[in-house]
């Protein structure tokens, strides 16, 4: 702490030493990474820390102190320490801080430290032991054996092609190094959480709840109680920002944090939320974004993860399914819905406390997906969620479409076998080897199952009721990843007469799975139609009702 606090802040004026400058939130950091080396048994008892903080609370110049501090005490020969910035201006940033505090101590300037600014690398001359600064490159980072190193803001870096392998080439290369050190510093994601930014803040999280047990990850993390954080009045109330900012009244202050809440606020609902997820720390997903369909508000409410398609083919009345594919990197989107008849308790007049069953129904809903492998190429932002969603078995990522239309067409015929199959909507545009494969097996136009749904405005009614059912907590889900992640991506585009779900602007937030559903929404029957046939009279087939 004596090194740390002797480094002097060098863009502030009269240059202060952290001793006076630093936030204790960080000192703690400091004493609690340095201090948990036990040097008579040459064990570290925290190999990595994990903290989430939000914007303007000097993390980056802080980190560069540490890094110094590093650098400074280091006893290996020729030891490696690297800061990893996920852009080029947050590693100059990094960079001009750690050149700044050595230029102002003159001991470290004109002894110590060698800086070399065109590689943004500062030596030890009396170690060899070197810090770098980097701009985010797996394949710099690829073989790296550090003994010291940093990641700054991972929720960023996380978003970058091969991210996951490159931190593990990291941890991999502190195995060798009984005293080495990783830390992750980050500011919540300004979209839903993916890939190893995802996988770390619930590890942290799991840490810091008690969930996991043994782990060398210590986790400081300054986000609100999930009431809190769940409730616009109380995370948007400047009473309780405090709780999230570690360094209030030093290089940020509740005053200026609503001065540019309210600019935020000029610019419209999406600015908000982006506003909150980097100074709070409020988590963005389903239902916490600007234009959003109505229904994603409540879709994650009515997830059963241990609802199965089994089950839903099981309980089931009468299916129908929906199928959307839009161009070759897009995904091909699969719904099936259910409708479920079941006995309820209900009033038999609002208040007067007397019961009576009744037969009610609802909806039950399974999605999966199929994607092009060079998707993973041609979109790299979003191939690190597409890889996450492949894990949990819910998209399925093929050499050739030939095969996902192959086992779309085998699906619909297993679902088909159960006798209970109505209809089957599809984007009249862009299916045709599915329906060609599924006539095969006798499932087509001719036989009254297959119907084209057109797209667009023509959906707004379905789109309603969908939303409807969510709200009313008449339709059911099985709770997929790959399905919350489309219904986040869903925005309203239109008027109050005329609406259509559309997906964002970026290009690469995915919806289809979503317009499959609506799809085979389009095609279930009313609820005041529940005791009709599924088939037409003159069909001759099984009447379900």
């Amino acid at each position: 702490m004596q090194v740390f606090n002797l480094l002097r802040l060098p863009d502030v004026q009269g240059n202060p030493l952290l001793a006076d400058a630093a936030g204790e939130w960080f000192r703690d950091i400091v004493r609690a990474i340095f201090g948990s080396w036990d040097e008579q048994a040459q064990i570290r008892h925290i190999r990595e820390l994990f903290a989430l903080v939000g914007k303007k609370n000097s993390k980056t110049t802080y980190s560069a102190g540490l890094g110094l501090t590093w650098l400074l005490l280091n006893k290996r020969p020729k030891a490696s320490g690297i800061i990893v910035a996920p852009t080029q201006d947050i590693a100059d940033i990094a960079f001009e801080a750690a050149q700044g505090m050595i230029q102002l101590n003159p001991s470290l300037r004109d002894v110590r430290l060698h800086v070399q600014n065109h590689l943004k690398k500062i030596t030890n001359r009396m170690t060899g032991a070197t810090l770098e600064i980097f701009t985010f490159d797996s394949n710099v980072l690829t073989g790296q054996k550090a003994a010291f190193w940093l990641l700054d803001e991972l929720h960023v870096i996380g978003k970058k092609a091969k991210a996951a392998s490159a931190v593990g080439q990291l941890r991999g290369g502190m195995v060798s190094i009984p005293e080495a050190f990783g830390i992750i510093i980050s500011t919540q994601s300004d979209e839903a959480p993916t890939g190893i930014f995802k996988s770390d803040l619930n590890a942290a999280r799991g840490i810091r709840d008690g969930r996991i047990k043994t782990s060398k990850t210590l986790p400081v993390l300054y986000e609100f109680p999930d009431a809190i954080a769940r409730d616009e009045s109380q995370w948007s109330d400047p009473k309780n920002w405090p709780m999230v900012m570690p360094n209030n009244g030093r290089s940020i202050t509740v005053a200026r944090m609503q001065e540019s809440r309210a600019e935020a606020e000029t610019k419209g609902r999406e600015e908000i939320i982006r506003w909150a997820s980097q100074h709070l720390n409020i988590q963005i997903g389903v239902g916490l974004k600007t234009d959003n369909w109505p229904g994603a508000q409540y879709w994650q409410r009515n997830g059963d993860k241990s609802l199965t398609l089994a089950e839903i083919i099981e309980r089931c009345d009468l299916l129908t399914i929906g199928v959307d594919g839009g161009g070759l990197y897009d995904l091909l989107g699969f719904s099936l819905l259910g409708r479920e008849i079941y006995d309820a308790l209900v009033p038999v007049e609002p208040g007067s406390g007397d019961y009576e069953v009744r037969q009610k129904t609802r909806w039950l809903h399974w999605g999966c997906a199929w994607l092009h492998r060079g998707a993973l190429e041609q979109q790299k932002d979003v191939a690190p969620k597409f890889l996450e969603l492949e894990a949990t078995g819910d998209l399925t990522i093929v050499d050739a479409m030939d095969d996902a239309f192959e086992e779309v067409a085998d699906l619909i015929d297993e679902i088909n076998q159960s006798g209970k199959l109505a209809k089957l909507g599809f984007d009249p545009v862009g299916v045709k080897e599915i329906i060609d494969r599924i006539a095969r097996r006798g499932i087509s136009q001719e036989s009254g199952q297959v119907e084209g749904v057109k797209q667009g405005y023509t959906l707004q009614g379905t789109i309603k009721t969908v939303a409807n059912k969510l709200a009313d907590g008449d339709l059911t889900h099985c709770g997929q990843e790959l399905m919350a992640w489309c219904v986040g991506n869903c925005m309203l585009k239109g008027s109050d007469n005329a609406t259509m779900v559309t997906k964002q602007a970026s290009g690469t937030a995915k919806i289809d799975p979503v317009m499959a559903l609506f799809d085979a929404a389009h095609l279930m029957p009313a609820d005041g139609a529940a005791n009709e046939s599924i088939y037409s009279e003159d069909r001759g087939l099984v009447v379900f009702g």
